[in-house]
């Protein structure tokens, strides 16, 4: 499993506009770029990254070889009700890792 940091409020106001901050540790080989021998290293990054608030997909990004080791991504949403914040990143040679946060509405 990638080392992940996730920032996600514990709690928030209900109509609350929320900050999600996720970074998850991967090389990112875009398969472009040669070994010390010349081979070109075969790709390998996360190709998708799907946020889902209580079931709800409120954030979705499709990656590409030009985005960097380790990707940072920031996007808000509203806090409306309690419930599990999602995060999910798919990527080649099979790669795939879900954290979930919980979210307290008051």
């Amino acid at each position: 499993m990638a080392r992940v940091l996730i920032n996600v409020p514990r709690t928030a106001a209900r109509g609350e506009v929320i900050t999600i901050r996720t970074l998850i540790q991967h090389l990112m080989e875009t398969g472009y770029r040669p070994d010390a021998n010349g081979v070109v290293a075969p790709r390998d990054i996360i190709r998708r990254f799907t946020c889902r608030y209580d079931g709800e997909v409120v954030f979705q990004a499709e990656l590409s070889p030009a985005i960097a080791a380790n990707p940072f991504l920031s996007f808000t949403t509203v806090a409306t009700r309690s419930g599990v914040v999602e995060m999910s990143w798919e990527g080649d040679n099979g790669f795939a890792q879900t954290e979930t946060r919980d979210l307290t509405v008051t």
